[in-house]
């Protein structure tokens, strides 16, 4: 798990990037309802008058507002207007000197309405006829107080009758409104249009900063991953099967790599989101709609998690199951046609992929139900807040722009939340994602490279020694092989014969490391191989399986595997030694032949015959052949021995084999039953010591053929 954490370590700075613009991507978002409410409420119900201060008022009009004001307050504004011709016109002052002017001026521009409308309730009240400015001027402070508050208004109604006072004043002005209005509304339009591009351009650049970031660390993962299971060794491959392994690097990796560019896109953007809706609506008396719906959302997750969460890794299971049985049908397809066995696969398969079908189903039914359920949610929530905006804006304690903002705020919160949800649905299934990729890179692999590497030079001599070798898998109660001991040699060749499951290949792959050994040592040159670099070791063998394997690309690709530079005639000369060239040659491309996915345009001896030549065309010190002469015909075997011993006069050849014939020949040969050597020594020596050894050969070919050969 470190190590997958790590690799998202690397991309820290990226990420701070993308919080950034995200950030004023959010903030670019959470603006835009406050100016469609500025649009609706002052750009056209108060026809672009933004505050009840007016710019300019008739001398005579100012002096009516003074009548109810204090003469601190008096003072006050009265310093904030300068005379010209018969008119105030206010000062440049500041947003808070602005402020204080709007508090002082409200109550008086209220009473001084509704005195100029003659309100018929105040004139009872008074129970007078005359000039009530009059009436007013002679009344002590406390009398002046009453009239402009002896009705219970609200301050945000007050402040619409303050902004009718100042438009009735500049009516009087003969200032054109409308001019105000539209420069309001278009001021206010180019700040939207403005901070809409700018939202959409950041909104661009999150998306291909996260897609890039997203794309590279699903690439790193990939190479490091497949880094990792190049290192896997037999037991690694049982613990974790190759079908797994294929869906953890592919579709695992994939949903990781989508669950990052969701993370950075939306559960880094939908918290700001909600949060700043939430602190821009946060003294609304509307709120508690606004905690109804978060709370019926979050029940709708909980209940979403419990319901799938279970489900999701049985589909990563059942993925590598159905990837599993897929592969086996693929590479057994030749002997399930010639078993007539077509049925019964298709049946496997079927059931499984019912299962996952059935799984897959439940989950995406789960998460299906999820967006028409908040879609309701979204609209009811609207309803509500419409029904109960109504009424408010019809007792004039809100606006009907503040009502359309306070909808966008919610069904943003509402969205947050959403997207949030969505996201915590996510997270339990990269979760899995990230533990199978993890699984990974921690697992402990059995063959590693030594602590200190002895330095045994660029090329090896070849000297190969067993020393009472023992062996056993991670896995198995009993040795597979006891006491092994021999010694092959530069210019010699030895060969190891046996019967089935005598642990011939498993002896021979000691060498290279496929396997480490569980007793004894195994030396080259006189270092136990655990103390040597797994590269030097490898790089020194040229080793040729029991099954030739080829890959995709050119014969001349396939011959110089590994190598970056291709020296035409090594190649053309392991070909020749190989017994390759003919059938080579015959190509329309010759070299340049392409080869087939696993081979499958070659037979099973030039597939033999190619592999040779790829370890013929390596030149190493020590030569392993793991029965790697059986595809081919009795002449081509031979030719190709005869050959080989040529090419291979200063190196340590050692052979496995069935046929007698392919051994006869060599300076040394091994006898293995049962995992232990029962005989050693050339053809002649033990056909008389060992009774294994004859038999093997006589019942293969007669005695007067041994003679002869």
């Amino acid at each position: 798990m470190k190590t997958f954490f790590r690799h998202l370590r690397r991309h820290t700075l990226t990420m701070i990037i993308v919080v950034f613009f995200l950030f004023i991507q959010a903030m670019c978002d959470l603006r835009l309802p406050d100016y469609t409410s500025k649009i609706v409420d002052v750009g056209i119900s108060q026809n672009g008058i933004e505050s009840n201060v007016p710019e300019k008022i008739l001398k005579e009009d100012l002096n009516k507002l003074l009548i109810f004001m204090n003469e601190e307050d008096a003072y006050t504004v009265k310093e904030k207007y300068e005379l010209k011709e018969n008119i105030y016109e206010l000062k440049e002052s500041t947003q808070e000197e602005q402020e204080k002017l709007s508090k002082i001026l409200i109550d008086p521009e209220l009473a001084v309405l509704m005195i100029e409308m003659k309100d018929k309730e105040l004139l009872n009240k008074i129970n007078s006829k005359e000039d009530l400015f009059n009436l007013a001027s002679t009344m002590n402070l406390e009398g002046q107080s009453s009239v402009a508050q002896y009705m219970n208004i609200d301050e945000k109604l007050k402040m619409q009758y303050g902004i009718n006072y100042v438009k009735n004043e500049y009516k009087k002005l003969n200032i054109d409104i409308s001019k105000t209005q539209n420069n309001f509304i278009k001021k206010t339009g180019a700040k939207m249009l403005s901070l809409a591009l700018l939202g959409a351009i950041i909104a661009a650049i999150t998306s291909y900063l996260t897609s890039r970031l997203s794309a590279k660390f699903g690439k790193t993962l990939r190479e490091e991953v497949v880094q990792k299971i190049m290192k896997f060794g037999n037991k690694e491959f049982k613990e974790i099967s190759l079908a797994s392994l294929i869906t953890r690097s592919t579709n695992d990796i994939n949903r990781v790599q989508m669950f990052i560019t969701m993370l950075l896109r939306i559960m880094i953007f939908a918290p700001i989101m909600g949060i700043g809706a939430l602190l821009k609506v946060i003294n609304n008396e509307m709120n508690f709609i606004i905690i109804l719906a978060v709370s019926i959302i979050l029940v709708l997750v909980v209940l979403l998690f419990i319901i799938a969460m279970p489900k999701f890794k049985l589909v990563q299971e059942l993925i590598d199951k159905i990837n599993l049985v897929f592969r086996e049908i693929l590479n057994g397809l030749p002997v399930i046609r010639s078993f007539k066995n077509e049925k019964n696969e298709e049946e496997r398969f079927d059931e499984v992929n019912k299962k996952l079908t059935k799984v897959n189903l439940f989950v995406d039914r789960i998460m299906i139900l999820m967006m028409p359920t908040m879609t309701f949610l979204m609209n009811a929530i609207c309803i509500l807040i419409i029904y109960v905006g109504a009424k408010k804006i019809d007792m004039g304690t809100i606006q009907i722009g503040t009502l359309m903002a306070f909808i966008q705020y919610t069904i943003q919160i509402i969205m947050s939340f959403l997207l949030i949800s969505v996201i915590s649905i996510m997270i339990p299934r990269a979760w899995i994602s990230i533990k199978r990729i993890a699984e990974i890179f921690d697992k402990d692999i059995e063959i590693e490279e030594p602590e200190v590497v002895s330095d045994i030079g660029n090329k090896f001599k070849g000297t190969v020694e067993f020393k009472e070798v023992y062996f056993r898998y991670h896995d198995a109660d009993e040795d597979i092989l006891e006491n092994i001991s021999f010694k092959a040699t530069p210019g010699t060749t030895t060969a190891i014969i046996g019967g089935t499951g005598s642990g011939k290949s498993t002896l021979i792959n000691l060498i290279p490391r496929f396997f480490d050994v569980t007793g004894g040592q195994i030396l080259i040159d006189g270092i136990d191989v655990k103390n040597l670099s797994l590269y030097d070791i490898r790089e020194n063998i040229g080793y040729v399986p029991q099954k030739g394997v080829l890959f995709t690309g050119t014969i001349e690709e396939n011959i110089s595997f590994g190598k970056e530079k291709i020296n035409k005639k090594q190649l053309e000369l392991a070909a020749q030694i190989s017994q390759s060239e003919e059938f080579i040659n015959d190509k329309p491309k010759k070299y340049k032949e392409e080869i087939s996915q696993g081979g499958t345009n070659v037979s099973g001896g030039q597939k033999q015959r190619l592999s040779i030549a790829r370890a013929i065309y390596k030149n190493p010190s020590i030569y392993i052949f793991d029965d790697s002469f059986s595809a081919l015909d009795f002449k081509t075997d031979k030719n190709l021995r005869k050959e080989l011993k040529k090419a291979t006069k200063e190196s340590t050849v050692i052979i496995v084999a069935q046929r007698i014939s392919t051994v006869l020949n060599a300076d040394q040969i091994i006898v293995l039953d049962e995992g232990k050597i029962v005989g050693i020594g050339s053809h002649e020596e033990l056909m008389s010591t060992c009774d294994i050894y004859k038999e093997i050969a006589l019942s293969q070919v007669t005695e007067e053929e041994l003679n002869e050969k």
